[in-house]
């Protein structure tokens, strides 16, 4: 397992029912728990209150307004930078993610060539129970096509169970990141293969809720794809200019292809 501490960020919004029953499996795996609530009009950050006050390894930070999942994580990880924590964990409050399967995220950490761990679906040995076959598709398909778009070796690139070293959230410039819905995970992955750090799935079996209802929309699909192929084709663009100088440069060098 990582050593250090390590601090779990749960973003919630109307999450009452779920909150309850999820947050004393977290503990149970021995981490500190923090909950970033959107102000939720059904009063789940004064539950989250209430159970932190007889809980000290439980906080609760409280957002003004509801702008998506990426802003609620990034609020999440400047909360738990600031505060010297080694490792951090992303966990849906719905109990979709697996709390009990936090300690084989975290044994991953052990190897320093590690830089972060996903809880993934589409892995051998991972699998998704609930859900219709229209969600599949939209999850399977997204994976797809951004690992197409950027050329990534994750399978499950859209999966929102992970852990980072704290160490990789410092060097990624996390300021730079504006993704707001689930292709928030799209642009962590991207960011951090692209720094060079190594990301390893390990299987989970990924529920859909029983309580609270989901916040996937249209929009946030969307968001997603025309992201996904504006990073493509800027990477693209990039490689393509970086084609050009190098043949131009070669053309330059005495012996090159087209001496004057």
């Amino acid at each position: 397992m990582a050593s250090g501490r390590t601090l779990v960020i749960v973003p919630t919004f109307d999450e009452r029912e779920s909150i309850q029953v999820i947050l004393p499996r977290v503990l149970a795996t021995g981490v500190d728990v923090l909950v970033v609530d959107d102000s939720s009009p059904d009063g789940t950050g004064a539950v989250v209150a209430s159970l932190a006050a007889s809980e000290p390894r439980l906080s609760l930070l409280t957002r003004t307004s509801k702008d998506g999942i990426g802003p609620a994580y990034l609020a999440g990880f400047a909360w738990g930078l600031e505060r010297g924590y080694d490792v951090l964990v992303e966990l849906d409050a719905d109990g979709s993610h697996p709390p009990e399967d936090i300690p084989r995220l975290l044994a991953e950490l052990a190897d320093p060539a590690v830089g972060g761990v996903i809880g993934s679906r589409w892995v051998p040995g991972g699998r998704v129970v609930g859900w219709p076959l229209y969600r599949r598709l939209i999850s399977r398909g997204g994976s797809w096509y951004a690992r197409g778009m950027l050329g990534l070796g994750v399978r499950d690139v859209t999966a929102g169970f992970r852990a980072y070293r704290a160490s990789v959230l410092r060097a990624v410039h996390l300021e730079d990141v504006e993704s707001h819905g689930y292709c928030f995970q799209i642009d962590m992955t991207r960011r951090i293969a692209g720094a060079g750090y190594r990301l390893v799935e390990v299987p989970i079996v990924f529920r859909d809720r029983e309580l609270g209802e989901s916040k996937m929309s249209g929009a946030i699909v969307v968001e997603a794809m025309l992201k996904v192929t504006g990073w493509g084709a800027l990477e693209l663009w990039a490689k393509a200019i970086s084609g050009l100088r190098r043949d131009a440069s070669a053309d330059r060098r005495p012996g090159g292809r087209f001496p004057k």
